[in-house]
């Protein structure tokens, strides 16, 4: 039963890791479409919502859920002969850092950058320059890339390092081509 009930749970903060993603790229596709101030600040205040309010819960079920299951019943430290398991955990110990480093401390400060330029009532140049990194920006389109191999990892079970491998080149080159593409399709920011 507890074994069940832990991977109910696991599933759970993977399913809330994913639709917060999904709500964080959203928002920042529909802040890259407008030039309106008040709608930009919305979307920027709406990434905040899904990171804080879905996928950081999501994540804490995850760490909890998934570190249980691996000392109770994959042997604890003999996880790391186990090259799924192993991969699904070095790639959610790198978003997890990632995340807490990189993409969200950008975030903060889009967000506060934001509230500046509300209150001088028009894009000031650090706003429009923080909207243009490139490295805020390949992390965050990283993000649904490497969970949807964590899943695969998972679902597929794979007794090799090959699909970790290959899965992990596929997410690095989807992440740089998003990058390269997206701000291409919204000129706005590369014109500022």
């Amino acid at each position: 039963m507890t074994y069940d009930l832990l991977k109910l749970a696991h599933i759970i903060g993977a399913v809330l890791i994913g639709g917060g993603l999904i709500g964080v790229w959203l928002a920042d596709l529909r802040s890259r479409q407008t030039r309106e101030l008040v709608r930009f600040s919305e979307s920027v205040r709406n990434i905040a919502v899904f990171y804080d309010g879905v996928v950081v819960p999501g994540a804490i079920i995850l760490l909890v859920s998934g570190t249980w299951l691996i000392v109770e019943f994959f042997g604890g430290w003999n996880f790391f002969s186990i090259p799924w398991l192993a991969g699904m955990v070095f790639l959610f110990a790198f978003e997890l850092i990632e995340g807490n480093t990189v993409t969200r401390i950008y975030f903060m400060r889009l967000r506060r950058l934001t509230q500046e330029a509300l209150r001088a009532g028009a894009f000031t140049p650090e706003l429009e320059k923080a909207r243009a990194e490139n490295v805020p920006t390949f992390t965050h389109f990283l993000d649904l890339p490497v969970l949807f191999l964590i899943v695969t990892l998972g679902a597929l079970k794979p007794n090799d390092w090959e699909l970790f491998i290959a899965g992990s080149l596929i997410a690095v080159v989807l992440a740089l081509a998003l990058t390269i593409f997206i701000p291409r399709l919204y000129p706005w920011v590369a014109d500022q």
